[in-house]
């Protein structure tokens, strides 16, 4: 990316919290990050929806930091601060790391490259993506969202997206308050996907079997069987006729220091009933009952269950260096 990208961490509005601090001098706001990129794991994972995964598994990137910080976020070793106040786990990359990153992942066998939680990085990924391309990347972008994103930083994001992988968590402020850190997240999430709209994406699976569009990710919190919902509501009348819903039931306490009820299987018939009433008929529900725990462990080489992830050895090599 040019200079005119990259001074968007000048005065950094990337994400809806609009700190505005000048990230490029070292200063952090709410993601928790200076303007240099921070990688915690990449490599393929198979535990995403199948049309993403495809036969090897997708290409993950999972970058440190968040500008939501999630009461129960599963990924809590890289979204925030560490034990005693230290940085959330993962290394320093250059933007040419960064791109052979993306080159490996191709290289790998990849079925298309998954950027999870890369808000805060946006300048940062493009000129990765850019330079990429003008050394034989082709891989389908994935953009893996908790839906916590600025206009700002989707207009310089969005001409490099095949697939949104976007989270509407919740439409209300009480139950965002608790599970999503933010009270606002319930208000910003209607405008993010208005704006993702506006382009007039259309969701379908390509000859290839690859997934391209917007999938949009809902994950029922304990004890908002409500609120759900009312999510499921609005995917009918606003989102269904051009995005797939993926419908997750198996929430987990990423410590285990709380405890809330599983989903009981009356309530997941009841959400099943909803989904045919509703004509939602496009996209993925999870399983009741799946035994597969997916708190990954970040200070590990392979953070996932055996055999649903291989790390890209490009980034085993850069993490090697740091140790």
């Amino acid at each position: 990316m040019d200079e005119l990208g990259m001074s968007a961490y000048n005065q950094c509005r990337l994400c809806p919290i609009y700190c505005t601090v000048n990230r490029r001098e070292g200063r952090i706001g709410r993601c928790g990050e200076t303007d240099t990129v921070r990688v915690a794991w990449s490599g393929l994972h198979r535990g995403e929806e199948p049309p993403i995964t495809g036969d090897l598994g997708s290409g993950m990137i999972f970058f440190s930091g968040c500008p939501l910080h999630c009461a129960y976020c599963q990924n809590h070793q890289i979204s925030g601060k560490g034990e005693s106040g230290t940085k959330a786990v993962g290394i320093e990359v250059s933007i040419a790391e960064l791109s052979k990153m993306m080159l490996g992942l191709q290289d790998q066998g990849a079925t298309n490259l998954n950027l999870v939680t890369g808000t805060h990085f946006i300048p940062s990924i493009v000129a990765a993506l850019n330079l990429a391309r003008s050394q034989g990347f082709t891989l389908d972008v994935v953009w893996n969202s908790s839906g916590f994103e600025s206009p700002e930083g989707l207009s310089l994001i969005d001409p490099y997206i095949d697939l949104y992988l976007i989270d509407v968590k919740t439409l209300r402020e009480d139950v965002s308050a608790e599970f999503c850190g933010l009270a606002r997240y319930a208000s910003i999430i209607r405008p993010v996907m208005q704006y993702i709209h506006q382009n007039q994406r259309t969701t379908f699976i390509d000859e290839e079997g690859h997934l391209k569009g917007i999938l949009v990710r809902h994950l029922v919190f304990p004890g908002t069987l409500d609120a759900t919902k009312e999510v499921l509501l609005y995917f009918a009348q606003e989102l269904k006729s051009s995005c797939y819903l993926s419908l997750m039931v198996q929430f987990e306490p990423p410590k285990g220091d709380v405890r809330f009820p599983a989903i009981r299987e009356e309530e997941y018939n009841d959400l099943l009933l909803a989904l045919e009433e509703l004509e939602i008929e496009d996209g993925f529900v999870q399983e009741l009952g799946e035994n597969v725990s997916w708190i990954p462990d970040f200070t590990q080489e392979n953070p996932f269950p055996e055999g649903f992830a291989t790390p890209l050895p490009y980034f085993l090599s850069l993490k090697a260096k740091t140790s």
